[in-house]
Formats: structure tokens, sequence, C-alpha cells
């Protein structure tokens, strides 16, 4: 039988996907396409923004059209909050973000009784973490989950409802993963959460050190990169291996969201913007070449024109090297369902005017690293180009064999843009 997958949201649901795709190889199952005609459709949905949700509800729809014979599986954090509506467009099969592991058998299940059917664990009882594996990519890099959940509680974010509360992964898990990865070949690991600095806190097992066994155990890596993490869980021993250890990315992602004290305050975020920009500074102090990217969200209910000035102004202070910036979407159950969104117009003019400022950046980073000699992981072919990631994130293209994709090279960047400069291979 055929079987096709589809991922929306973060690396987190790309590693979940991953995990349930290799269970049915496993089991012998031909994967096909998404857009193809299928008997089965499994679908990892998410709820992060209401366009998450309207995807979501368009990709579980899109299978019975293709083949209204299908079987269709839901999981992920739009299902978690809506499995009724997942049932009523046509899935046959939903599952949130628990009980995962279950889903092949629950397809076979469906095959020999043809009976809808969803299991849903509400997040305040989900407790551990779950046990599943994935160690087969579709890209050069793999994404390793190591953490689920959060406790933060931010009033914007869905996430801790559809989550729950943070679990860790068996710190030996980790290691065992990481060790199999190599094996079958990635020269990269990045390390996923939905709340990656946190992992360890319900173990009692700090994250910097999980990181230093990984450095100290897994023979072969050549890359170790952080998803994403937030700024309070940056150590001074992480920096240190960040700084020491060739093998960890000189890249980190430190969300931001916003840079106005007053909005920061009312999202409840864990610090303020001076707090923030002292920690740049020391990290840049330390690792003078590192790349910064953060996630910034605008048009927040609260934010006047005073507030997204000073975010202006301090991103200017900051310097990112890029911002994924996201227009504030209201979430129903957060507390700021209780607030009028902007007006769509105003949203409009401060994203053109943030994004233009990002683009300045953006290119201000690159410009710095014309002539250098950096580290290069080809990810695809394109017109006789390779095309990938530096250590520190610098998206490059040298011309190449194809057969040299997933290599770690050495290339000297020789015209620097955004987003993509151009390098050749020592």
């Amino acid at each position: 039988m055929n079987v096709a997958f589809y991922n929306l949201g973060c690396k987190v649901n790309s590693y979940e996907l991953a995990a349930i795709e290799f269970i049915f190889k496993q089991n012998g199952f031909n994967v096909v396409d998404f857009s193809d005609y299928s008997d089965i459709y499994v679908i990892n949905t998410c709820s992060v923004t209401n366009q998450s949700d309207v995807k979501s509800r368009k990709y579980i729809r899109s299978c019975k059209r293709r083949n209204p014979n299908s079987i269709v599986a839901v999981m992920g954090c739009y299902s978690q909050l809506n499995s009724a509506k997942c049932l009523e467009i046509g899935a046959d099969i939903v599952l949130g973000t628990s009980n995962r592991n279950k889903l092949y058998d629950m397809v076979i299940d469906f095959i020999k009784e043809k009976k809808k059917k969803s299991l849903i664990t509400l997040s305040k009882d989900i407790k551990e973490y779950e046990k599943i594996k994935a160690t087969e990519f579709e890209h050069t890099r793999a994404f390793l989950k190591i953490q689920d959940g959060c406790n933060n509680f931010c009033s914007y974010c869905i996430i801790p409802y559809a989550r729950g509360r943070m679990r860790s992964k068996d710190p030996l898990d980790v290691i065992n993963e990481s060790i199999e990865i190599v094996n079958k070949g990635y020269k990269e690991i990045v390390l996923a959460g939905i709340h990656t600095g946190g992992y360890g806190v319900d173990i009692n097992y700090p994250f910097t050190k999980l990181v230093k066994r990984i450095l100290d155990e897994v023979k072969g890596l050549d890359r170790l990169r952080i998803s994403s993490i937030e700024i309070n869980q940056i150590d001074d021993e992480l920096l240190d291996l960040i700084k020491t250890n060739k093998v960890m990315c000189h890249h980190l992602h430190l969300p931001v969201q916003s840079c106005s004290n007053r909005v920061l305050k009312d999202m409840n975020r864990h610090y303020t913007i001076e707090e923030y920009i002292d920690k740049i500074n020391k990290i840049r102090s330390i690792i003078p070449d590192i790349s910064i990217t953060t996630d910034i969200i605008i048009g927040y209910p609260i934010e006047t024109d005073e507030d997204f000035n000073e975010t202006i102004e301090n991103v200017k202070k900051i310097e990112f090297s890029f911002m994924h910036i996201f227009p504030f979407s209201k979430r129903s159950g957060t507390k700021c369902e209780k607030y009028e969104e902007l007006n769509g117009i105003i949203m409009k003019a401060r994203y053109n005017r943030l994004n233009l400022l990002n683009l300045e950046l953006a290119k201000k980073y690159n410009d710095k690293f014309k002539n250098k000699v950096l580290d290069f992981i080809p990810e695809e072919y394109v017109d006789g180009y390779l095309v990938g990631h530096t250590n520190n994130f610098i998206k490059v293209k040298v011309p190449g064999e194809a057969k040299k994709i997933g290599e770690m090279l050495k290339i000297e960047i020789l015209e620097t843009n955004f987003p993509l400069c151009i390098g050749k291979i020592i």
C-alpha cells in the first residue's frame, strides 16, 4: 500500500513525522509524494498562527478529494486542540501531541474495521516524554528532538496548551540516537525542542551538560547546531563550548519577540530589552563572528507607534543577522484573546518597515565574510551549483558536482548578498 506524509510547522514537527514515516517504511509501505494518489495520508498539523490552522484544515480536506477512499490520519497541535473539527472535515484517525507511537497500529485497525477513531490526551495530563525515534531525513541536516512542551505561557502563544508541560528525552537515548544518525552519514545534527533550552528541567539534567556529552561521546559529528534557545538560558559554559569546540556552530537563534519593554512585559517574556542586549554584547565579545537570528512579532495588540519605533531603534543596536518577522495572530484560549487586533494597514506598514531593515542588516552581516574561508555543507544541487549553509548559517552557492552533497567542504566567499552569497570550493 502507498502512504504519503505532509508536515506543517516547526523542526519538532518535522522530526515527529520522520519518526512515523520510518515505522511505515519498516513495515513495507511504499512512500509516495503527498500530491500523488495514495491509500493513506498522514498529516502533522500546526496551530502556532491562524494561518497554520487554515493550512491544516486545507491539507486534511485535500486528501479525500484526491482519493475518496483513502485513510486520513492527523496528529499535531491543531488536531490536539480541534479533534472534532478534524473528524468533521475528513480525518479518519485523529491524534494530538501524544500517542503518536500508536498511529501505525490505529491505521492497521482502520484497514480492518473501517471505524473512525480519535485518541486525544489532554495536555495537562501529558506527563512523560514520548519515546519515538527518527534517524532518516529528507535533508542533509538531521533534526534531533530532545524535549517537548513549554512552561512559559507567553500571552500570545497557544503552544503550551497544545503541547503541555516540559518533558525531556533520556540523555542516554539522545546519545544513542545521535550516534545512529552519524553512522547513517549525516554531518550535522540540529537539537530541537518546543523549549529547547529548557531541556532537563524535569529530570535535573542541564541542557549544557547534554550538549557537552554529545560533543564528547558522538564520534564523527562535524556540526552541532541549536535550533532555538531563550536568551536567559545561555550560560557561560555553553558559550565556552561554542567558542572552543569546532563542532559547535557559530549560530544562535534567540527569539526576542519585541524590542519594547512595555510590550515584552505584556507578552510575559522574562527579560527586559536591556538585559537581552547586554547578553548579546557578552556573546559577541566571546564569539565575534557569531550569527544571531531571532523571531519578532509585529502588531502585538497593545503595540503603539512609540513601542514599534523603540523596537526599530533597538534592532539597529543589536544588528541581527536575520529576523523572522511574524504579524500578530490572535489565538483563542490565550491572554491575548481579549485584545482587539490592530488595523491591517498598520500591521503591513510596520512589517514592511522592519523587513527593509532586516534585509539591510542581513546583507551587512554577510559582507563581513567576503574573501573569508568558511566550512560549508551543500544541501542541494541547482543548475550547476551546490547550495547550502556555512557553520554560521550563511546561505551560499558554489560551482560543484552533485555527488558532493552532504560533504563538509572548505569554501571562500567571493560575492556577498542576501539571501544568497557566491563562493568557490578551496
